[in-house]
């Protein structure tokens, strides 16, 4: 299999066993060099034996119920903590408190996956069926299998957690049988006590788990790596219950390693540690190393007082239900915290490069507090107990990315006032709820992460922002009109079944007897610029919220959020939740099997969306756009037809139009055949366009590529260098014209900012090119 995969166009092979060895906790100990480019260090994986080997099995779904087992806690999950040092550093002593920092460096945690190529062997054994028969466990050796790609495996050792000071009380406490009094079951049953430990023994399970870590190694473990995977075992252990239950890793990554991106303005790192309490999937782990500046603000009570005055949730009692016991494995919950359901915005931090302080200062500090409410005001209790904001480099491959206590926001998304800012700010918090607190169980499914957030930023974005109900209405409308435009040209411009967003159809969930699974066209380097899963997800559940509702919509999905926090979901589990709380539905004919067959198992735009884009044109925000393209339209006909060269445009009064009419007027002008320069100087000063946002001055750069026109290159340029996360289309057009300027301004953009692209960007845009 893994000499046939095309690393950057087929599926992604998820190659650990989960259903036979879990990872319940894990502890990083990493130093980072910069100059070299690699980050190298330790994990230790503390272990429970997988659902396969369990004495009582868990049951498969019943119904549209998952039942959430550990099978379906794929890849890793579990808490964590991660030191960092300096890489001539000896390991720092760690300190516990709430915001776990020490020194000055930055925290961190994410989504994108590190699975990619290392075609590397290690010393060990050679290949896993020499040593592990699936279906004769008691002849060979067990084979512990876990994902890896990037990454060079130096050592493989077992680590000696009998030999931690004050672990004898995890001994007393087991039920110890004659053979369990041997060392090796020992240590496994010792491990065993401290990942079962009660939530409210959380700080004491978190410095055991600390010590455990520093224990010595009592035996080097036999291993090989191959292109997708790490593969241990110990000679002599034939079933993972045996297995040693606590391992340490010795690895370095690679420079080319394609889950890390390098920037160039970063230099310098002090100590950290961070930990996180609330087990969570390793997909949403990542770090931020480097050295920004924290935007100061005035004390965090006085910022909410200052920007805050909307009220606790009005719906208190959609909430009170939940209060018994949440469907998720033991640790300690917000939900159940009477204290964290009543904090509307959680402490919070900004930190960027020093050049862009002064403009975080001037729109983001206060949007934050803003948005946060907004966010608790519609869905209750905030998952996590902190966030901290990071502005990230041009290089970043999105405009933003959430993870545990962290968001990653682009720098393209500061300047043009605070529009573009708050709306994906809105986007990454609801990520909290929808991606992190609860996340797809199958890869695939990933419009249950993005579509949940695209519909949720519009909700936090118009209570941010006070609107009246007309306002909501009327902004909300003209959001559905843009992204139903860019749905209908993603459809016409990309292969039919990336636009599906269940590909597995009813396999979708399903794993192989040892817990392994392929993420569908994981690795395809286009899929990574496709909105698909975000609109088709967002317009789903936008009619869903119109047939329903929005009161009714939004009880149900706080009722969700309190229902399957901390638990990995399959689509059907949404949906039939929903369906039954409003039986009236059923009634109308909308059944899950209907959903699946319009939305989410067939390409191209839903039935039901077809017709609904023209409702939107009757929008009174959409009617004014139309008016000034009318004025636009006409006024380059007058300049046109008229030899002399007057300026009769400049009699024509324009209106003062929003952030999104403004992208809604330039694509509709993206449509004229031809426009004099003229028209496009005016259309430039009349707007201020290399003032506005980044969304707004994209269209702009399309339209300058369209007319070939000269003076407008230098924006081209400049947006090509400044905000990479969106200009890979820009590439293509420049090319597709066969023009000799643009062409070679393609060229120059991209010889330039080649070696800081994002690795996926690069190869994409590479084959434009090329």
């Amino acid at each position: 299999m893994e000499a046939q995969l095309d690393p950057m166009k087929d599926d992604l092979p998820l190659m650990a066993n989960t259903n036979y060895m879990l990872v319940k906790h894990y502890i990083l100990d990493l130093d980072v060099d910069f100059q070299s480019k690699v980050i190298e260090g330790i994990i230790v994986l503390f272990f429970e034996t997988g659902s396969r080997y369990r004495k009582t099995s868990s049951t498969g779904k019943e119904g549209c119920q998952s039942q959430f087992d550990e099978t379906c806690k794929i890849r890793a999950s579990g808490p964590y903590h991660v030191p960092v040092t300096k890489v001539s550093a000896c390991s720092s002593k760690t300190e516990y408190n709430d915001f776990a920092i020490c020194g000055k460096g930055e925290e961190d945690t994410s989504d994108k996956n590190g699975n990619h190529s290392n075609e590397e062997q290690a010393s060990g054994i050679s290949n896993s069926k020499d040593f592990f028969d699936i279906e004769n466990h008691g002849k060979k050796d067990f084979l512990l299998v876990l994902d890896c790609c990037d990454l060079s495996v130096l050592k493989v050792e077992e680590v000696d957690v009998a030999a931690v000071s004050g672990i004898e009380k995890f001994t007393r406490s087991a039920k110890l049988t004659d053979d369990s009094k041997e060392l090796e079951n020992l240590r496994n049953q010792i491990v065993h006590e401290l990942v079962t430990l009660p939530a409210d023994r959380w700080k004491e399970q978190l410095y055991y788990f600390t010590c455990c870590s520093q224990a010595p190694g009592c035996g080097e473990l036999l291993f090989t790596t191959s292109t997708w995977s790490l593969e241990i075992r110990k000679s002599g252990i034939k079933t993972p219950t045996d297995f040693p239950h606590a391992i340490r890793i010795w690895y370095k990554t690679k420079p080319e390693g394609r889950s890390i991106t390098w920037t160039t303005d970063q230099s310098g790192i002090l100590s950290w540690y961070y930990y996180v309490t609330m087990p969570m999937p390793a997909s949403t782990f990542t770090i931020a190393v480097g050295c920004w500046q924290e935007v100061k603000q005035q004390s965090f009570a006085a910022a909410i007082q200052t920007n805050i005055e909307f009220s606790l949730p009005s719906s208190q009692a959609d909430f009170r239900w939940h209060e018994g016991i949440c469907g998720h494995v033991e640790y300690p919950c917000r939900f159940q915290n009477p204290a964290a359901r009543l904090q509307a915005v959680i402490p919070y931090r900004v930190f960027a490069p020093y050049c862009l302080v002064e403009r975080c200062k001037e729109h983001l500090l206060q949007l934050i507090p803003q948005c946060l409410s907004a966010a608790y005001t519609t869905l209750g209790t905030h998952p996590f107990s902190r966030l901290d904001v990071l502005i990230v480099p041009s290089n970043f491959s999105s405009l933003g990315m959430a993870s545990p206590h962290i968001i990653f926001l682009s720098q393209s998304v500061l300047p043009g006032g605070g529009h573009l800012c708050g709306t994906r700010l809105c986007h990454e918090i609801a990520h909290a709820w929808f991606g992190l607190a609860i996340g797809a169980c199958d890869w695939t499914e990933e419009w249950l992460s993005e579509g949940f957030a695209t519909f949720l930023e519009d909700i936090f974005w118009a209570k941010a922002q006070q609107l009246s109900h007309d306002e909501v209405k009327a902004q909300q409308e003209l959001k559905a009109l843009l992204r139903w435009r860019r749905l209908r040209d993603e459809v016409q411009n990309s292969e039919e079944e990336l636009q599906i967003l269940r590909p597995k159809k009813e396999s979708t969930g399903e794993l192989s007897e040892s817990g392994a699974s392929v993420v569908k066209h994981g690795l395809k380097a286009e899929k990574i610029f496709m909105q698909v899963h975000y609109l088709k997800g967002y317009f789903l559940l936008r009619s869903l919220a119109r047939t329903t509702g929005e009161a009714s919509y939004l009880a149900s999905l706080r009722k969700f959020v309190h229902k399957f926090h901390g638990q990995l979901v399959l689509s059907q589990d949404f949906l039939c939740m929903l369906l039954e709380d409003i039986p009236e539905q059923k009634e109308s004919g909308l059944t899950v099997e209907s959903i699946f067959q319009n939305w989410l198992d067939t390409s191209g735009i839903p039935k039901p969306l077809l017709e609904e884009g023209e409702t939107w044109k009757e929008c009174q925000l959409v009617r004014q756009v139309s008016g000034e393209v009318t004025k636009w339209i006409q006024t380059n006909q007058r300049i046109r037809k008229s030899n002399k060269k007057k300026r009769k445009q400049d009699d024509v009064i324009f209106q003062k139009l929003l952030p999104d009419q403004l992208v809604l007027l330039l694509e509709s002008l993206l449509e004229e055949k031809t426009l004099c320069p003229r028209i496009l100087q005016s259309l430039e000063k009349t707007y201020q366009l290399r003032e506005q946002d980044a969304e707004v001055r994209h269209r702009w750069c399309e339209l300058v590529v369209k007319q070939k026109y000269v003076p407008g290159y230098g924006d081209v340029e400049k947006f090509l260098r400044e905000d990479q996360a969106m200009g890979v289309y820009l590439y293509g057009e420049l090319m597709v014209n066969e023009d000799a300027k643009q062409q070679e301004l393609a060229h120059k953009c991209f010889a330039t900012a080649r070696d800081h692209m994002d690795v996926s960007s690069a190869k994409v845009v590479a084959e434009m090119l090329f």
